[in-house]
């Protein structure tokens, strides 16, 4: 995934911008990128945040960078922001998205005249890089935001800091957020709502899908409206939105509690204790709890001081292990006890059945297991979600292979994301016996998005019907 954070005011502005991209710390943790713009011009300082938070990187660095304009990313892969020196100037630019035609757009970028990119490690390409490439075909740099915006297939978000400010861009489809803050003397863009708000800026707005602005001391200018068409991703706010953010003016901690509440009225287990995977799973088992007056608990806790976010480490034995020694028992609150317990979604299901081994381990007598979210049938062809490279990491599929074949048709995969039929309650039972579960059941998509609460025309929901 990823995120980023930019403000323009009329005095120095670094610490809004450190603090502010520090506020993205939960979406990566691979490198993280500050640049401001004052008297001096251009300040650039990139770090590798793998083994060491953002804060702890960039401390020494914020002390010595000043400007009354700067933007900040926390990248989940490619290092940003880039500085680019073009036709159309110097300018710093960082995106969130992922673009799946590269070697066309290469292709393309070659065509057009002689240019080179500086790979990164194992020969492959900074998306970034390749989208400023794209931009620079053109006379301006709205023109050639839009442009980008047009060939990318996946999704493009971006911000691009100028002499003149910075321009920000939401995805044509409007897949990932944009919010606009603003304080006396000082503007702000940001990818998560939340982020602005103890730095002294109230929101101001939300960008549209595709529409670009400039943020500058005299305000903010859209230079090009935002399209109707939305399909902004529904995974924000089941799993990647920090709980104090909300998207297209719907809370995050909210719709996750409308969640937990929609899985308990279809439910019919009476366990001793509803309790959420921590943290990922916790507001929606609360919102299960207050629906079904079963009490809410936390059996086990996350030890989190020292350790990272499990699903980061590109070793898949090491996320494992690093999400087994976060786990710390309550054994008052497992011994003897049937739980229910609530997590954001399966993906490979290697966490959740070692943390439903866990507890049997620690005296549970039973596990009840209720994804906050469908099946994951088809790998996101427009955000980094995750790490897998082939839709068979998903359990679901796997799963539906050991059934079906390796070749499953789409219109069969369909028959699989119908929760009334009879093949994904079969698809269940396996799931349910496979991650040792004693029971299993998933939250229907309909259900989900009524939780959101917004058109289902608005929301992509492809990782779970597959529809574009």
């Amino acid at each position: 995934m990823g995120g980023f954070f930019g403000a323009v005011a009329k005095d120095n502005c670094v610490y809004d911008i450190f603090y502010g991209t520090d506020y993205h710390s939960h979406l990566g943790t691979r490198r993280a990128g500050m640049v401001m713009y004052g008297e001096n011009g251009f300040n650039r300082a990139i770090h590798n945040i793998e083994n060491s938070p953002f804060r702890t990187k960039f401390a020494d660095d914020v002390n010595s960078m000043s400007g009354c304009m700067g933007i900040g990313c926390i990248s989940d892969y490619e290092p940003q922001p880039l500085m680019v020196r073009s036709h159309l100037g110097t300018y710093a630019i960082t995106t969130v998205g992922k673009i799946n035609n590269i070697n066309e757009l290469l292709d393309l970028v070659y065509k057009n005249g002689h240019c080179h990119f500086l790979e990164m490690s194992g020969g492959e390409l900074n998306a970034t890089e390749l989208v400023a490439a794209l931009i620079n075909q053109k006379d301006s740099i709205v023109e050639g935001i839009k442009y980008a915006q047009e060939l990318v297939e996946g999704s493009l978000t971006l911000m691009l800091l100028t002499c003149d400010g910075i321009y920000a861009a939401r995805d044509r489809l409007g897949r990932t957020p944009v919010a606009l803050g603003k304080k006396e003397g000082a503007r702000c863009v940001s990818f998560e709502s939340f982020a602005y708000l103890n730095l002294g800026y109230s929101h101001d707005r939300e960008l549209g899908p595709g529409e670009i602005v400039l943020v500058s001391q005299e305000g903010v200018e859209t230079l090009s409206p935002p399209r109707k068409k939305m399909k902004i991703c529904s995974f924000l706010w089941i799993y990647y939105g920090y709980p104090c953010s909300s998207y297209e003016g719907v809370s995050v901690e909210q719709m996750r509690y409308n969640c937990g509440s929609m899985l308990a009225k279809r439910d019919d287990v009476q366990p001793d204790l509803v309790a959420g995977v921590p943290d990922s799973g916790t507001a929606h088992a609360i919102g299960y709890s207050n629906e079904s007056k079963i009490p809410f608990a936390r059996p086990f806790i996350k030890y989190t001081p020292t350790w990272p976010r499990s699903f980061m480490p590109p070793n898949q034995s090491q996320r494992n292990r690093i999400a087994k020694m976060k786990l710390i028992p309550v054994d008052s609150l497992i011994k003897g006890k049937s739980l229910l317990l609530i997590d954001d979604s399966i993906v490979r299901g290697t966490q959740l059945r070692e943390t439903t081994e866990f507890l049997y381990n620690s005296g549970a007598l039973e596990v009840h297991i209720r994804p906050a979210c469908p099946p994951l049938l088809y790998g996101c062809k427009y955000l980094n979600f995750s790490r897998s490279t082939s839709e068979m990491d998903l359990i679901a599929r796997r799963v539906i292979a050991k059934r079906e074949g390796m070749d499953v048709s789409q219109e069969r995969l369909r028959e699989y994301s119908d929760p009334n039929s009879v093949c994904y309650q079969e698809m269940l039972e396996d799931i349910r016996k496979e991650l040792n579960f004693t029971t299993l059941r998933y939250h229907r998509l309909d259900d989900m998005v009524r939780s959101i609460g917004l058109d289902p025309e608005c929301l992509c929901t492809y990782c779970w019907d597959g529809k574009e």
